[in-house]
């Protein structure tokens, strides 16, 4: 089993380009079951769970092929298979997504209950029941959702009882093809969401209003295919400025979107960040120990629950004390018992964490738990002095491409191991 390797201690510096997001390319490939037409997506991030979804379209008959640049070209036409087992779906959450494309395009799905990191509970219910309020019967049959809309789906008037971002862009893309006017009220607003809009009015989709809690589709008969380009991943940005706060350093990132980051830009200069920015680029200098500071999880455009871990890495070596409340997932405070494990001092209560930030970790033996606990994992080890091995990098590898190359680019002394 690969491992991360780290000498902890070398300030970050220099210039890097950020990849294609991950939460925004996972709903546009599932979008392509959408079109019987060729589609061209650029930016594409090579990552473990954009060919796990991959994989599942070419399953159902999607023929695909990708280049090592992030150019991936689509052709849905031959799909003829709209059962998606469980030993692909077990392994990403996101894979919800293809259900309702398929009732829309093709009237039928099997989909396994989805699986995924172990950061608690994400029922699928707010799903399901906007499809059934469009018109689809759905039975779940031995951990399978059994779907059918035999005279296509209607448009309708559908209230999330909470803010979900997969089930606004299942909802959303099902939509898109539904006969008369659906609106979407409660709707999730991140940037991510944003972009699936773009890419389906592209298409010729009737979308208006996306970035907003309520959102208006006007069904279409047919989509057409084209060319999209992915829009900057913002978490990977946010974790590599991370990176620079916590080894003192000065770097640049580019192909980047600022006003998606507000308010993680905002708090990194809370904790002391030296920040500047133009239209498509970030350059942040660390010249002291961060401040710690307070942060409490929120839908956007609160503080990203993908960014907790690593401000609580920020927060375990900052001046001062800190509490941070998780308020999106109930089980998102596995990577503190690893923290803990290179000396960080920090107490759980529920839902919320106190942290008292040391003057430095020490590099350990460590266990990444789920994505974003493992990014955490990496920022401590490239602050702490010795030596750190991360164990079960997969998890990193669903988020982050390549991310030992990158921050090697960037003076860090890390390396993958078997």
């Amino acid at each position: 089993m690969q491992k991360l390797y780290i000498k902890g201690g070398k300030s970050l510096k220099g210039e890097l380009q950020v990849s294609g997001a991950k939460n925004a390319v996972l709903p546009i490939i599932a979008a392509a079951l959408l079109t019987d037409q060729p589609l061209t997506i650029t930016n594409v991030p090579l990552l473990r769970d954009v060919k796990t979804m991959l994989t599942l379209l070419q399953d159902m008959g999607v023929h695909f092929d990708i280049t090592e640049q992030g150019v991936l070209n689509l052709n849905a036409s031959g799909t003829r298979n709209f059962f998606a087992d469980y030993d692909l779906v077990r392994t990403m959450r996101a894979s919800i997504l293809v259900l309702g494309p398929l009732l829309a395009k093709f009237g039928q799905a099997k989909i396994s209950l989805p699986g995924g990191c172990a950061i608690g509970a994400r029922p699928v219910d707010i799903h399901l029941r906007g499809l059934e309020a469009m018109g689809a019967t759905i039975k779940l049959k031995q951990g399978y959702i059994n779907a059918q809309a035999k005279k296509g789906l209607r448009g309708a008037d559908i209230h999330l009882p909470k803010i979900s971002v997969t089930g606004t862009e299942n909802l959303l893309m099902a939509a898109s093809l539904a006969r008369g006017r659906t609106v979407l009220y409660n709707a999730a607003r991140e940037p991510e969401i944003v972009d699936l809009a773009t890419f389906l009015n592209q298409l010729g989709a009737n979308i208006q209003g996306a970035g907003s809690d309520v959102i208006t589709i006007d069904g279409v008969t047919q989509l057409s295919g084209g060319r999209y380009q992915v829009m900057p991943d913002r978490i990977e940005a946010g974790t590599l400025l991370a990176a620079a706060m916590m080894t003192q350093g000065d770097i640049t990132l580019k192909h980047v979107k600022p006003e998606d980051m507000t308010t993680v830009l905002n708090t990194f200069e809370h904790a002391g960040a030296d920040i500047d920015y133009g239209d498509d680029w970030i350059a942040l200098r660390m010249a002291k120990r961060p401040q710690a500071v307070d942060v409490t999880t929120a839908a956007y455009p609160g503080f990203p629950t993908d960014m907790q871990a690593q401000m609580m890495a920020i927060n375990s070596i900052a001046k001062g004390n800190s509490h941070i409340k998780e308020m999106i997932f109930e089980n998102r405070f596995m990577h503190v018992q690893e923290l803990r494990r290179m000396g960080a001092d920090i107490e759980l209560d529920g839902h919320a964490a106190y942290c008292r930030g040391v003057k430095k970790l020490i590099g350990a033996k460590v266990m990444a738990t789920d994505l974003r606990a493992s990014a955490a994992l990496v920022l401590a080890g490239l602050a702490a002095e010795g030596e750190t091995v991360i164990d079960r990098v997969y998890h990193i590898d669903r988020g982050y491409v390549t991310i030992e190359k990158k921050l090697s680019t960037l003076g860090a002394i890390i390396e993958r191991i078997n």
